[in-house]
């Protein structure tokens, strides 16, 4: 078609003896790049104004298609207007390099096709995880787990078509490729051991993005914020990024607090000797403020009882969980717990005991501070008599002379 055109164009121009071959070729392939313009830019304004008008709509996926399409649609009309601009250069010039016309056709249009279903996909996550634009969103992890398996299967399945176009045989890419994954999976098995280590975290989903973990076996500690199929990246409480090969991840044990019910409190506070009268009122005062207290979970284990005699106190083991399982908040209710449990043995005439020592001496025997005292009066008597033996020894001297 293209060609009949062309000869027919080409006749009529040359009845008239207008111009040079050349500068027919030049001038028609001009006019096909500038309407091949023209038409890319009536199209992009035209699905941009489709655009504005069904985002008012309540369909979501209208809009994700139309975005996804857009840039496609206009990659399209530049590979089909390119095409025919090649192919009046080819038949004005016959150049060998213009013989791969077809051959480019073709797999632009597999790359246009696939870039269209690859932006179909990431904006369907988009919708699929956003709460603006969905009453429950799902999972992230989930979504972004499905999203790089299906762009990887559109990509390989994209490569093998191309290939098959190119004149290659998929069934002997398919073998080689057996052979070739042999070596390859020695040469690179860390790789491997990374890669289906991060399959098994989509798959078993011991933690999400956003989820708070650490591991009792590695120093590892941080917010997930990102899962790859290479590397888990993690923000320490610092803020210094932590990249975690995902292989790591399927041989220690990992803990996720995030997904903890509620949070606890264990303290044990101790109150003086001279307070063992009152141990059994504060007690049970200090159990019912937990059990009447408004953030602390009584469904949850709740125990309040004297532990021990201990080296300088009474023991009272302080046993509960809150509701709140985020952090500050749960620092807050801990600490309007002891307030409370202070109020309440201050209330009962009691002191919280503190590290104290007491030393029992034997009847009779003075402390160190008398015996101190005594042994300074016994040096004083000693050396007024040594004093009134000399004097006499001084007079008689004196007496002699």
């Amino acid at each position: 078609m293209i060609q009949e055109a062309l000869s027919m164009l080409n006749g009529w121009i040359e009845n008239f003896g207008l111009l040079s071959q050349g500068w027919r070729a030049g001038i028609v392939v001009f006019a096909l790049v500038f309407g091949t313009a023209t038409v890319a830019y009536i199209a992009s304004h035209i699905i941009w104004a489709l655009e504005r008008k069904f985002s008012n709509t309540r369909n979501l996926w209208d809009d994700a298609v139309l975005h996804a399409v857009r840039k496609p649609v206009v990659a399209f009309v530049w590979l089909q207007g390119v095409y025919w601009a090649a192919e009046v250069a080819h038949h004005f010039s016959k150049a060998e390099v213009f013989k791969a016309n077809d051959t480019v056709l073709q797999i632009g249009f597999i790359w246009i096709f696939v870039w269209s279903i690859l932006r179909a996909i990431k904006e369907g996550e988009k919708i699929l995880v956003s709460p603006l634009k969905m009453e429950t969103p799902m999972d992230y992890t989930t979504v972004n787990a499905v999203s790089k398996l299906s762009r990887a299967v559109v990509i390989i399945t994209a490569v093998l078509i191309a290939m098959q176009s190119l004149g290659y045989s998929i069934s002997g890419v398919l073998a080689f490729g057996g052979v070739g994954g042999i070596a390859v999976g020695f040469a690179a098995k860390d790789l491997l051991a990374n890669f289906f280590g991060g399959f098994i975290i989509h798959l078993d989903r011991p933690f999400k993005v956003g989820d708070w973990v650490r591991s009792p076996d590695r120093n590892i500690e941080g917010t997930v914020e990102h899962i790859g199929w290479r590397l888990t990246t993690l923000r320490t409480f610092d803020k210094r990024p932590l990249y975690v090969p995902n292989a790591t991840f399927t041989t220690i044990a990992v803990e996720n607090p995030s997904r903890m019910t509620n949070r606890r409190i264990s303290e044990t506070i101790g109150i003086r000797y001279a307070d063992v009268s009152q141990m059994a009122a504060i007690v049970s005062d200090v159990r019912s403020m937990l059990e009447s207290h408004e953030e602390i979970d009584s469904d949850q284990t709740l125990i309040v009882n004297f532990l021990a005699f201990n080296a300088s106190s009474l023991d009272i083991m302080v046993y509960a969980f809150t509701k709140t399982t985020q952090w500050v908040l749960f620092h807050e209710i801990k600490q309007d717990v002891l307030l409370k449990i202070s109020e309440v043995i201050e209330g009962h005439g009691a002191e919280v005991a503190f590290p104290t020592r007491t030393l029992h001496l034997a009847d009779g025997l003075p402390a160190s501070g008398q015996r101190e005292t005594q042994q300074a009066k016994g040096s004083e008597t000693g050396s007024d008599r040594t004093s009134g033996s000399d004097q006499p020894t001084e007079s008689g001297d004196t007496d002699a002379e």
